[in-house]
């Protein structure tokens, strides 16, 4: 699998999680009549499964990170180079933009938008410190000892941390920065992206540092 082809199965992944985390959010909150807690319902099953589903079609061409705090812990870790992550994190983004703009497309939404979700409180920094420490500790430990066991406890995690976390459980720069470009139900204003991106970069720190400690030989 050439570079180039890997970084078109992580921007064609990235813009697909993207398009089912709003598009998902867009008719969950048309159909609930107004009750949040249904329209998240529907948010977190939809990504789930569609996450699940893209990590086991691309995993193999690209490792399907989605995500870069995801390569970037590859990068750190010797699995992946630095030039490839630098490449990798570049169609991530662009991905998830192009995701967003065809949620938009199909619910007749004008292309760009701003958010003006705010979600400014320390409580939510520490959620997505959590989500994103949770996420990247499942994808090591497993890397180790069930690698095929990846997809579906990802998929769960996530899941699960759409509603055991205060900030729903983005744990995605790329994710949170195209999520400031809907002001759908998936939305956060661009003055909250700081807040969530610092605590993702912290959460996935610490989570590889745990990681290397509790998998060292003894």
């Amino acid at each position: 699998m050439t570079l180039a082809r890997a970084a078109a199965a992580e921007a064609i992944g990235t813009a697909l999680l993207l398009a089912i985390v709003v598009g998902s959010g867009i008719m969950g909150e048309k159909l609930a009549n107004g009750n949040a807690a249904v329209a998240l319902l529907a948010n977190s099953i939809a990504t789930g499964a569609g996450l699940y589903a893209l990590i086991v079609m691309l995993g193999p061409l690209s490792g399907a990170h989605f995500n870069p705090v995801v390569s970037a812990v590859n990068a750190w870790e010797g699995t992946l180079k630095a030039r490839a992550c630098a490449v990798y994190v570049l169609a991530q983004i662009v991905g998830a933009y192009l995701g967003v703009a065809a949620a938009h497309a199909m619910f007749g939404l004008p292309i760009i938008q701003i958010s003006g979700h705010l979600r400014p409180t320390p409580g939510e920094g520490l959620g997505e410190i959590i989500a994103t420490f949770g996420l990247v500790l499942v994808i090591l430990v497993l890397s180790r000892f069930r690698r095929e066991a990846i997809p579906v406890a990802v998929a769960c995690f996530i899941t699960s941390a759409y509603w055991f976390t205060s900030s729903t459980s983005f744990a995605n720069p790329a994710v949170t920065l195209a999520r400031a470009a809907t002001d759908t139900f998936a939305g956060i204003s661009p003055a909250s992206v700081p807040l969530f991106v610092g605590g993702q970069l912290l959460g996935g720190a610490a989570a590889t540092l745990f990681a290397r400690w509790l998998l060292r030989p003894a």
